[in-house]
């Protein structure tokens, strides 16, 4: 049985899973007052998911109830249990506008930059980081008595931005990751990429100048 990790924020249960040959996180964030929930990258494995859905069947003393599916952007292996979980749970569905269109499950929700969305108990903000695709998008969390939560898909891992096809797309991802989330958000910013490890922006600041100089 796949591994389920849980996190008990101020207003929110955050749980997550690694799926697939890819090993792609999944995660399912659950308001604590309401039951609401969002689900961030249906990725490769349904009944995986499925499990993780119900695993958090006790994180409100409402019924939890999927109300949206995040994709952070639209390579197939992120989405590739998109259209089953859209199905089993009825929950609408919500991308980067610029990568709806490539997305094979339509997207009832396209995001802008800045876009915030309320979920009787918590909200999300969507902040776009364009070059690994042109709609790639992370959320962020806010936590009032911890931490923010940046679900960075593959924009942002430990060690460097995701990858580019080349020097332009590079360039822009650098730039939107330094000027809309290292410029600001604080150093305790805990980061949840799309596949591995968390980390925090503290952590991972020092090495901006490197990455810059690298080009990837």
């Amino acid at each position: 049985m796949t591994d389920i990790a849980v996190t008990e924020l101020t207003d929110v249960v955050l749980r997550s899973t690694s799926v697939g040959s890819m090993d792609n996180n999944v995660y399912l964030l659950t308001g604590v007052r309401s039951g609401a929930q969002v689900l961030i990258d249906a990725a490769a494995d349904a009944p995986a998911i499925e499990r993780l859905i119900a695993s958090a069947a006790g994180d409100s003393p409402v019924a939890p109830h999927v109300a949206l599916i995040v994709t952070t952007h639209r390579h197939h292996d992120h989405v590739g249990a998109l259209a089953a979980i859209a199905q089993r749970t009825g929950a609408r569905t919500a991308a980067g506008r610029d990568d709806a269109p490539a997305i094979e499950v339509p997207t009832a929700v396209p995001l802008d930059h800045g876009d915030v969305g309320d979920f009787d108990g918590f909200a999300l903000e969507a902040i776009i980081l364009r070059g690994h695709t042109p709609g790639s998008v992370a959320l962020l969390l806010r936590d009032p008595s911890g931490p923010d939560h940046l679900f960075s898909g593959d924009a942002l891992f430990p060690g460097g931005v995701g990858r580019t096809d080349g020097a332009e797309n590079f360039r822009s991802l650098f730039d939107d990751v330094v000027h809309r989330i290292f410029d600001v958000l604080e150093d305790d910013t805990v980061v949840h990429p799309g596949h591995g490890l968390p980390t925090t922006l503290g952590a991972e600041r020092p090495a901006l100048p490197a990455w810059e100089r690298r080009g990837w």
